[in-house]
């Protein structure tokens, strides 16, 4: 579902090849070289897409866990950790999808509660409900 009211948006412009070029934020607070990884054919020598989604996902995931958690009154311990891996490769309609597993870590929480953090999470990310249906996302606990 699209947001009722913006509170904030963000500018950024790729220029180059994209996946070989340079990417950086409007308002400077990031400036990176973009380069595919070796697995893909490119030199790994700077950042690319998967690793820019995967850690964008991974600090929205933990954010929307917390606010879920603190709906409920259960505390997210403070060395709670999210770890997102992010997968590329191609379709076979000579397209690219992606596919995305989420670790969580809720040390010290019963079982129930860190899978009913887990699920409510993924329920309020931002980042799970912009691609829900259209990529595989498996939340789940770090083991």
């Amino acid at each position: 579902m699209p947001a009722s009211k913006i509170v904030y948006s963000t500018k950024a412009t790729a220029t180059g090849g994209g996946r070989d070029g340079t990417s950086k934020t409007h308002d400077g607070a990031l400036d990176l070289k973009m380069a595919p990884p070796t697995e893909m054919g490119g030199s790994g020598d700077g950042v690319n897409p998967e690793q820019l989604f995967a850690a964008g996902y991974a600090a929205c995931f933990l954010g929307a866990m917390r606010a879920y958690a603190r709906g409920k009154k259960i505390d997210v311990p403070s060395d709670a950790a999210v770890t997102a891996t992010v997968g590329i490769g191609p379709r076979d309609d000579n397209g690219f999808g992606i596919a995305v597993e989420i670790d969580v870590s809720l040390p010290g929480l019963p079982d129930d509660v860190a899978d009913d953090l887990i699920a409510g999470g993924h329920h309020v990310c931002p980042y799970s409900d912009a691609t829900r249906g259209s990529l595989t996302i498996t939340p789940r606990r770090a083991s």
